[in-house]
């Protein structure tokens, strides 16, 4: 099967600035990408580049098969919703989303057929008659998805579209968004710098930074097995534990030595870390350091750990120590004993770590 979006060596130049460097993606029909980084790293430059809004310096575009490169964006068989809603003020809810078949010539018929399926599906049928000045955020998000949805194009595009709503309203619409893709079985590219609702949302992840893509994975694979130190802290709240080790090749065995704060420094073995370089950046998940007695499994093993701050957050209670010169964060039960200032036994999941270059900042393993 064809890839739906594929993009080849792409590159973004303003003059002399590079914005985007070789960039190379490939997604199949169906498929849910989100491209997420921080602010400045050139993911909605990319997505703008996808529609057509911006000209490209270099590389090729393909959407359903069809070269796209310069093609303008009318012609492109893609539907976009901005951040901004980008209504039209002056024309009710049901004008809004029906006023580009209009303006394609779509029979009334069709106009009035599409109109119902999608109110229906986004739950905005009371809502046909106001305009968007009467309406909410989430409301008018809605709308501007409906727009989209009655072109039934190639491929959805979706710039932050959740980013200005609150905390709660953003929960909601993320489901929404991802039950209308499990529906519709559409081909989506989504836009955000939160990178929980990239971990829900997407098939396929493409971490970025300054321009460049540091990681393309399912969301356990980013997750699970980062390909640099970037990506580890990028992804995951809390994020990932980076904690400067040195590694002691011992015969058949590798021991990891993490110094502490307070007493002798820890020592872990495990044979994953063999022939690795004396220096290594280790990284564990906090949900991977438990309160001892909680933590069963062939790569657990314990250290005490004096404990320096202790932070509620309902379900969890999250336990920070220091080690290796770090604030390391474990996830514990909310019911933990922890309090400042004691010495407690910490249960480490080693088949779950990860090891980084100091250099680099590359993943070894």
């Amino acid at each position: 099967m064809a890839p739906i979006l594929d993009i080849k060596s792409l590159y973004k130049n303003y003059g002399t600035t590079e914005i985007l460097k070789d960039i190379n993606v490939a997604i199949e029909p169906g498929d849910f990408l989100v491209l997420v980084g921080p602010s400045g790293c050139g993911k909605s430059t990319l997505l703008n580049c996808i529609a057509g809004l911006e000209p490209i310096s270099g590389g090729s575009l393909h959407i359903g098969g069809k070269d796209m490169t310069h093609v303008s964006p009318k012609d492109r068989d893609i539907a976009m919703v901005f951040q901004s809603y980008a209504l039209y003020p002056t024309m009710s809810v049901a004008k809004n989303i029906t006023f580009g078949m209009k303006v394609r010539g779509i029979d009334q018929a069709t106009q009035d057929r599409k109109l119902a399926e999608v109110a229906s599906q986004l739950q905005i049928e009371q809502l046909l008659n106001r305009r968007p000045g009467q309406l909410s955020g989430g409301q008018r998000q809605r709308v501007a998805m409906g727009r989209a949805l009655v072109r039934d194009p190639k491929l959805f595009l979706f710039d932050e579209p959740l980013s200005n709503l609150d905390a709660k309203l953003r929960v909601e619409m993320r489901s929404e968004i991802k039950k209308l893709h499990q529906t519709l079985g559409a081909s989506m590219v989504y836009v955000t710098h939160d990178q929980i609702e990239a971990m829900t949302l997407a098939t396929k992840i493409v971490v970025m930074k300054g321009g460049v893509i540091q990681q393309i994975g399912s969301p356990s694979e980013i997750y699970n097995r980062p390909a640099n130190l970037f990506v580890a802290d990028f992804m995951g709240s809390p994020a990932m534990n980076l904690i400067p080790a040195k590694i002691r090749q011992n015969g058949g065995d590798a021991q990891i030595e993490i110094t502490r704060s307070t007493g002798a420094p820890i020592v872990f073995h495990d044979p994953k870390a063999k022939g690795l370089p004396e220096d290594v950046i280790l990284g564990l998940r906090p949900e991977d350091i438990a309160e001892s007695g909680f933590r069963a499994g062939e790569g657990v093993q314990e250290a005490e750990c004096q404990v320096e701050m202790v932070e509620p957050a309902g379900a969890d209670t999250y336990v920070v120590s220091e080690l290796g010169g770090k604030q390391v964060t474990a996830r514990m039960h909310a019911e933990t004993s922890a309090v400042p200032g004691q010495s407690l036994s910490f249960a480490f999941d080693l088949s779950k770590v990860s090891y980084f270059s100091t250099g680099s900042g590359e993943r070894l393993n």
